[in-house]
């Protein structure tokens, strides 16, 4: 499967409504999927991340159980 461009892109921008931005890496048949918070972020609008995992996978053609998601905090606290 490949990348869906345009729902990605929609995605994108969904996100960036609640000043959150979405980078992604694919490898292979697996994909990290990393979400950075602005300082005008939505605490409570980010799901679960069984559900981020769930709504990624069409998008990136990469199953579920392929797919890291990394949320705000466990950025900050890798840099610490």
């Amino acid at each position: 499967m490949s990348i869906d461009q345009q729902q990605l892109a929609d995605f994108r921008k969904t996100m960036e409504a609640d000043d959150y931005h979405l980078d992604v890496e694919l490898t292979g048949g697996s994909a990290l999927a990393t979400i950075v918070a602005g300082p005008t972020a939505c605490a409570e609008c980010l799901v679960p991340k069984h559900l981020m995992r769930s709504m990624l996978a069409p998008m990136l053609g990469v199953g579920v159980e392929n797919i890291q998601v990394i949320y705000p905090v466990e950025v900050h606290s890798e840099g610490a």
